[in-house]
């Protein structure tokens, strides 16, 4: 679903700029002059570790140190400049009408709280009302990503479940206080192939039914050129590509060419995948 001219986008991001500054002083550019709109769709951002990926998605919402620099020349979400929010207005939004799933549930749930107690939480601190509303709305996000009895489920302790029911868990806390915007940080990266498709269907449907702006970032380009409507591809702290998902295969810069070219295939399988080559250029926006 692709983000309609007619519809103002959700969020706008142009030349966002993050950078860290350490004890001793030094500075690092994590991320530079990155560019994008998302609508109501499926953006996926796609790099290596350390390209600055999932810096884009904590800058967004305000997750970043103290000794984080947060710049841009646009940075709204909704119309609401992100880069001059006070800390109610961040509230507000964070959670509420942006929220973000983390990479793996073992490091994100409390373990010693039951996962539909954590749930409910999540609703209430948006949502104010009774413990039976909480538990009513919650019971009915467990089934919307596909937990069979919810009830029993809503009684276990995050131990107590797979890795794959611990990420849709994680999805149905994000999702209960309603958000017009999701951010997945490599959700499924933890899962294998089954689950991740599980996973990744019970996404797909909710982004199409709430009508969500889902930013998706990964490492795999497989999977985001087949879940994905567009992608940013980032290295070093830049993008040097947007492009259709669909359209991939027809890349321009020889970076993505170079990411394309190392996947394996079981079509044409070859003795060694080829090396990933990089120029020093493209980190400062050059495309050869």
């Amino acid at each position: 679903m692709a983000n309609s001219s007619h519809t103002p986008p959700l969020l706008q991001v142009e030349d966002l700029r993050v950078r860290f500054t350490s004890a001793d002083g030094s500075v690092a550019d994590a991320v530079r002059n990155v560019s994008f709109t998302l609508g109501r769709e499926k953006l996926g951002i796609v790099g290596e570790s350390g390209s600055g990926k999932s810096t884009v998605g904590r800058a967004l919402l305000g997750l970043h140190p103290r000794s984080a620099t947060i710049d841009a020349k646009t940075l709204a979400f909704s119309g609401i400049d992100l880069l001059n929010a006070d800390a109610k207005t961040m509230r507000s939004i964070r959670g509420r009408r942006m929220s973000m799933i983390l990479q793996d549930p073992k490091y994100s749930l409390n373990p010693v709280l039951r996962v539909g107690d954590q749930i409910a939480e999540a609703y209430l601190a948006h949502h104010p009302g009774s413990k039976a509303q909480a538990r009513a709305q919650v019971l009915a996000m467990l089934s919307a990503v596909r937990i069979r009895d919810p009830e029993r489920v809503y009684e276990l302790y995050p131990h107590q479940v797979s890795g794959g029911m611990g990420q849709r868990i994680m999805i149905a806390m994000m999702l209960v206080p309603q958000p017009e915007v999701m951010i997945a940080d490599e959700p499924t990266s933890a899962l294998d192939v089954s689950v991740r498709m599980q996973v990744l269907d019970v996404l797909d449907e909710l982004v199409t039914q709430r009508g969500l702006g889902l930013i998706f970032i990964s490492h795999d380009l497989n999977l985001v050129r087949h879940f994905c409507d567009r992608v940013l591809v980032m290295y070093a702290g830049r993008v040097v590509e947007s492009i259709a998902a669909a359209d991939l295969a027809n890349a321009r810069h020889p970076y993505t060419q170079g990411l394309l070219a190392a996947l394996p295939s079981m079509q044409h399988r070859r003795p060694i995948l080829p090396t990933l080559q990089r120029d020093p250029a493209w980190a400062q926006g050059a495309t050869a």
